[in-house]
C-alpha cells in the first residue's frame, strides 16, 4: 500500500528522510474531505520535543518520510456535509491525536487521549484507513471534526499553537487534581515549554507558585516575566529544607533524571505530585509517599472536552505562552536549539508566510 492516498489533495510539507532528522521540502497527498472531516489551511505549528524524538528515530519506530508537528492551528477551508459546529473561515486547532476508537469507555467520556485501543497520533502513526499520519509542518491537514478545536475569536493563532500540547499537558492534570483552588501552593519543577505554562495557569488559578530549577539564570524571568512568587535552586539544601511540608501540589515537568525524595518532602499531608515529564526512572523512599498520605500521578495531554475548555479559559484570562515565531526554513536550527534548551519557551513556525 502507498503511504499516502492516491486520489487525495496535494500538500507541501517538510519531512525527515532518515535518523539524521534533517528536514527538507516534501510533497505528498492528504485524503479528500469526508462527510465528517474538516480541511484546515495551516497558519502556524508549534515545535515540541516529540518532533525531535521521532524525526531522529529515538524510539526506533519512525516511518520515513516523516512530517512532524502536533501543535497545529489555522483556518477552515472546507467542511464535510456532516460537520455542524465549524464553518469555512473559522480558526481551529489540532493537537497530538487525530483519531480514536470512539467506542470505548474513555472515548465516551471525551478522554480520547486515553482510548483503550490507543489514540491515532497526528504524525508517524497508522490511521484507521491504513495511511500514515503526517503532521503540521505542512500546508494543510484533513481531520475528523471531533479532533478539531475552535480557537476563540481574537486569540492570536501563533499563541494558540503551543496550547495544543504544552498547554493541555499541564492544564488537564491541574484541573483533575483540583489545583484551581485560590490560596493553595504550587511547586513547578523545570521551566521549559511545559513548566512555564504551569506557572501561568497556577497564577491564573490564584495559587502561590514556587519555581524549582537547577539554574539560577532563570530566576529573573521566573519572577518578573512569568510572575512566580518564589524561585528555588533545587540543589541548595537549605532553600529546600526551608520549604518542607509547604506545598499542596507539584507539577514536575523535568524530563532529565532527578531525585524525587527531596520534592516529596515539600508536600503537605495529602499533597499531590504530577509527573508530566519523562525521566528514565522514578526512585523514592516509600516512607516519603506513605507517611503523609501523599500521591504521585502521571498525565499526558488531555481529552477533547478539556482541550476546548482550556482554549476558552486562556482566551478569557488572557493567558499566552511565551513564543519565538520562526520561518519553516529555520526549523532544523530550531530543533537543535530545542535539544540545547535554547528557547523561551516554545518555537512556533509561521507556516502561512514561509512555506512555499
Amino acid at each position: 500500500m502507498s503511504s499516502d492516498p492516491a486520489n487525495g489533495e496535494e500538500c507541501l510539507g517538510w519531512a525527515a528522510r532518515d535518523p539524521s532528522g534533517v528536514l527538507s521540502p516534501f510533497n505528498f497527498t492528504r485524503r479528500i474531505v469526508g462527510s465528517d472531516d474538516v480541511s484546515i489551511k495551516i497558519t502556524h505549528c508549534g515545535i515540541c520535543y516529540a518532533d525531535v524524538i521521532w524525526t531522529r528515530n529515538i524510539y526506533g519506530d519512525a516511518k520515513y518520510p516523516l512530517v512532524p508537528g502536533h501543535e497545529i492551528v489555522g483556518t477552515v477551508k472546507a467542511v464535510g456535509s456532516g460537520v455542524q459546529h465549524l464553518k469555512v473561515g473559522d480558526h481551529v486547532g489540532v493537537g497530538t491525536y487525530v483519531n480514536s476508537c470512539r467506542a470505548c469507555e474513555y472515548c465516551g467520556d471525551s478522554l480520547e487521549n486515553l482510548c483503550e485501543k490507543g489514540p491515532v497520533y497526528t504524525f508517524n502513526h497508522f490511521d484507521s484507513d491504513g495511511y500514515i499520519t503526517r503532521g503540521g509542518y505542512s500546508s494543510h491537514i484533513v481531520v475528523n471534526q471531533r479532533y478539531c478545536f475552535r480557537i476563540p475569536d481574537g486569540y492570536p493563532l501563533a499563541s494558540a499553537a503551543p496550547l495544543l500540547c504544552a498547554g493541555i499537558t499541564v492544564y488537564a492534570p491541574m484541573i483533575r487534581h483540583r489545583m484551581n483552588q485560590p490560596g493553595k501552593s504550587l511547586g513547578v519543577i523545570g521551566l521549559g515549554g511545559l513548566g512555564h505554562m504551569a506557572v501561568k495557569f497556577g497564577k491564573a488559578f490564584g495559587l502561590n507558585v514556587t519555581v524549582f530549577s537547577t539554574s539560577s539564570s532563570k530566576k529573573e524571568e521566573a519572577l518578573t516575566q512569568l510572575g512566580a512568587d518564589k524561585f528555588v535552586i533545587s540543589s541548595d539544601q537549605e532553600q529546600m529544607k526551608a520549604l518542607a511540608k509547604s506545598l499542596d501540589f507539584i507539577i514536575d515537568s523535568a524530563s532529565g533524571d532527578h531525585p524525587f525524595d527531596p520534592y516529596m518532602s515539600l508536600l503537605k499531608t495529602a499533597g499531590v505530585l504530577v509527573l508530566v515529564g519523562f525521566p528514565s526512572e522514578i526512585k523514592l523512599s516509600p516512607a516519603n509517599l506513605n507517611i503523609g498520605m501523599k500521591t504521585i500521578s502521571g498525565s499526558v495531554v488531555g481529552g477533547t472536552k478539556e482541550t476546548q475548555e482550556m482554549l476558552e479559559y486562556c482566551a478569557a484570562k488572557d493567558i499566552h505562552p511565551n513564543i519565538e515565531v520562526i520561518p519553516i526554513q529555520y526549523a532544523n536550527e530550531a530543533l537543535e536549539r530545542l535539544i540545547n534548551r535554547d528557547v523561551k519557551y516554545r518555537f512556533v513556525i509561521d507556516i502561512e508566510n514561509s512555506l512555499k
